[in-house]
């Protein structure tokens, strides 16, 4: 069999990183993890060809070559997939689709997808297998099983030409204990937290090491903390002494939920395995509207004492941010920038609130009969899929104005300040050079600082990091790149 995997297009979004991208003259942020898991679960003898389309453009010539087109997606992905079936299609060639994007909502596809792997490949890909060697193949598999990732293998990383991405990324976990009725997490992956060994993940290490990556690993788990006892005990003291021994080749990012600030003994574990960042769902400063999305785990706290204390401990925080709650209030807006401002939280995502397929928002909405539209899944596009409690238009002004205010380059720098001031670097970081860093410091020097409108601030951070904390001037200028990206996202706004 020879199988083509596809990846589609991804829109330009907050997280695509598209125009930071240009000064590194990277191609994309990560690889296809999934499809590359897929990719290792097919028979070895099959030949095997991937095509990200972030990276490269899909050829006629790349689908009549294959028996079988394989795609995986998320919903953001959408408008991609169906050019992608609609070429596929035309030249006659069979489609096995899968991924988020059709688990949650195949039936938009039904017509159109010869055969659907649904859910989690480990069990559904199988039975697809056997009854292709039967020649009795159905329509549809799908299970509500949800599979021991103890027996995942290793990712095909030879399909992919790692030099075009920015970071790799490995999994350790899936699943997320708790109940957030916006986030479909727990519809595709379940609650109990599913675990690989600590011996898989230093395999996954050994194979990205030995295809020669030196750099960032995004572990892609939506709650890296989920199970603290099996990091603390296990697997962090198993990344700590691999790291050590081939002289710290990677640094290390994931999500985590809040609760990360409790547990001092977790994040020294981190900061010495050389995690550098972590994605944290704060979501809202608002308490009532905690209480609406069933965020328990950051209810009655101090949200910027929590995520001080992370930075404290050598962790950057990202943050993802919600506005369009029906609990709400009309200052939900100066509030919201007064949180993000005073945390120090540079990359901060706010999205508004949109109710995925699958979610206990969804059904909520469909009750009240307020739902209007399936999610795109793109927190860029000013799109909201039901009808909100506050006023539409106000709604709207509103989250503009935020995007608006933080993002501009007096609050964005100032932001910056905060995390340089707050956050203590690792002793005796060692760094990973390579070349395109020289090449990004340098068009950072020319498009911000002397063409750029921000060229002020952007000399004022560059001069105060140079004198009061030069170890962190990496992180600077990476900042800088990254609020060139965020303005360019947000400029029409």
């Amino acid at each position: 069999m020879k199988i083509l995997l596809v990846y589609p297009e991804y829109p330009e979004t907050f997280w695509s990183f598209k125009y930071a991208l240009k000064f590194i003259s990277k191609k994309a942020s990560l690889p296809p993890l999934g499809l590359l898991t897929v990719a290792a679960l097919l028979p070895k003898e099959w030949e095997k060809k991937l095509v990200d389309m972030t990276i490269t453009a899909l050829s006629d010539r790349d689908i009549k070559w294959a028996d079988y087109v394989f795609i995986s997606a998320m919903s953001i992905q959408k408008e991609s997939v169906k050019k992608i079936i609609t070429q596929c299609r035309r030249l006659g060639t069979k489609i096995v689709a899968g991924g988020p994007l059709f688990t949650s909502g195949y039936e938009d596809f039904e017509d159109d997808v010869d055969y659907f792997v649904l859910n989690e490949a480990e069990i559904t890909l199988p039975q697809f297998l056997e009854d292709l060697k039967g020649e009795q193949l159905k329509h549809i598999y799908k299970s509500d099983q949800f599979p021991d990732i103890k027996k995942t293998p290793i990712p095909l990383w030879e399909l992919v030409d790692i030099n075009k991405y920015v970071t790799m990324c490995i999994q350790y976990s899936r699943g997320c204990p708790f109940n957030c009725d916006f986030c479909d997490v727990t519809f595709l992956f379940g609650h109990k937290m599913r675990l690989k060994t600590k011996d898989q993940i230093l395999a996954e290490l050994d194979s990205l090491y030995l295809q020669g990556w030196r750099g960032g690993v995004f572990i892609v788990d939506d709650n890296f903390i989920g199970n603290k006892r099996e990091l603390k005990v296990e697997v962090l003291p198993a990344m700590i002494n691999w790291m050590e021994e081939r002289k710290y080749p990677f640094t290390f990012t994931t999500q985590a939920s809040i609760n990360l600030s409790d547990d001092e003994e977790l994040m020294r574990l981190m900061i010495r395995a050389r995690f550098d960042s972590v994605f944290v769902g704060i979501e809202t400063p608002n308490e009532e509207s905690l209480a609406e999305c069933n965020k328990l785990q950051n209810k009655n706290r101090d949200l910027i004492a929590c995520v001080k204390k992370i930075q404290n401990f050598g962790l950057i925080v990202n943050g993802g941010f919600i506005i369009g709650f029906d609990s709400d209030p009309p200052s939900i807006f100066e509030s919201m920038i007064e949180f993000v401002q005073k945390s120090g939280i540079v990359s901060a995502m706010v999205g508004l609130l949109n109710a995925p397929r699958g979610t206990k928002l969804y059904q909520r909405l469909v009750k009240e009969n307020r739902l209007l539209k399936e999610a795109t899944g793109d927190n860029t596009d000013l799109s909201i899929n039901f009808i909100p409690k506050m006023n539409y238009k106000v709604l709207i002004d509103g989250y503009k104005r935020v995007l608006n205010t933080i993002y501009s380059p007096k609050y964005y720098y100032e932001r910056v300040l905060t995390l340089l001031k707050n956050i203590r670097p690792l002793q005796k970081k060692r760094y990973q050079f390579h070349l395109y860093y020289l090449t990004a410091f340098l068009k950072s020097i020319w498009h911000l600082g002397i063409i750029g409108k921000e060229r002020i601030y952007y000399w004022k951070i560059f001069l105060w990091t140079l004198f009061r904390r030069p170890k962190l001037l990496p992180m600077a200028i990476t900042y800088a790149v990254y609020g060139f990206h965020f303005r360019k996202i947000y400029r029409n706004y």
